[in-house]
């Protein structure tokens, strides 16, 4: 097996195993089918394949109206517009509403690229992460977004996923098990933690573990995958261990993955915190390699305010 697979391409195989096993299983879109790389399952299952057009706000409340009839919906977008677009409608017509929408993002931050500011969601985990009850996660390698995949739709409620659309090293075993609300820890280490989460900064953080250890310094890398719930007792653990937490996300700093952490850690075990992510910023146009360096992602940068913060500890 190669080291790296599609993700978007696990994602479509992943629905398409689940719907062959579960009638219940329909897929909406709009108008993105391509890029989101559900085709195979449009072809496979015509009838249960809406694509509403660019609506994506209808989209959202149609997959509500597939929900009141026991039906799991998927409903695909890009993370600025399964977030930002349609918040009102996510809101109120799946989730006030008590129901069982799965509601995925692609493109989150800056895997958007070359689409630009205007389709760059450094802001989306934030803005779900105020819904009451909602589930919200980010896989990090092929085979945690085919579990994942697994677990949203036989958990009952409704969710949101960022997708990470292109290729992504595998960095888990095949028999991997998951669960939502639950942290995986992919390295252990006494000095510090470096919690990430989704494909981008997990892999960063584990090249900054590497760079760490070359110094002496053994770092903990988590893979946060699940937001909301978040898992407060793994963080405590780390706390306790480590003394010492750099929170690594694609995203805003603020309302965030290290907004959730920073969270947790004041109300119950306060240490030392710093936070890799985006500064209060837009997005812009540029290659990956270009943005990631731009906005201060990069394996460095985490090492950079690594050894920052161990000086404070």
């Amino acid at each position: 097996m190669s080291n790296q697979l599609e993700m978007r391409t696990v994602y479509n195989e992943t629905l398409i195993e689940l719907a062959e096993a579960d009638e219940r299983i329909v897929l909406l879109e709009a108008d993105l089918m391509r890029a989101t790389g559900t085709k195979p399952f449009s072809e496979r299952f015509p009838a249960r394949t809406v694509n509403v057009g660019v609506a994506e706000a209808n989209m959202v409340c149609i997959a509500a109206g597939f929900s009141t009839t026991g039906k799991i919906p998927f409903a695909n977008s890009f993370a600025t517009f399964a977030s930002r677009r349609v918040f009102d409608q996510f809101f109120i017509s799946a989730n006030y509403a008590r129901l069982n929408v799965k509601l995925v993002g692609s493109d989150p931050g800056i895997t958007a690229a070359l689409n630009g500011g205007t389709h760059m969601a450094f802001e989306d985990l934030g803005i779900m992460r105020t819904i009451p009850g909602l589930v919200v996660f980010e896989p990090s390698d092929p085979v945690s977004l085919r579990k994942l995949v697994q677990c949203t739709a036989e958990h009952q409620g409704c969710s949101y996923m960022r997708l990470h659309r292109g290729m992504a090293n595998i960095l888990y075993e095949q028999d991997e098990q998951f669960e939502l609300g639950k942290g995986k820890l992919l390295r252990t280490g006494k000095d510090i933690a470096l919690i990430a989460t989704g494909v981008v900064m997990v892999n960063e953080a584990l090249k900054a573990a590497e760079m760490l250890a070359k110094d002496g310094i053994f770092a903990s890398v988590v893979d946060m995958h699940t937001i909301k719930p978040i898992d407060r007792e793994l963080i405590v653990q780390l706390a306790e261990t480590c003394s010492v937490i750099v929170s690594c996300e694609n995203h805003q700093v603020i309302n965030g993955l290290g907004s959730a952490i920073a969270e947790v850690l004041v109300e119950t075990l306060p240490v030392p915190m710093a936070r890799i992510g985006v500064k209060d910023m837009f997005g812009e146009v540029g290659s990956f390699d270009y943005l990631i360096d731009r906005f201060e992602l990069t394996a460095a940068h985490i090492v950079s305010q690594s050894r920052q913060l161990l000086l404070r500890k």
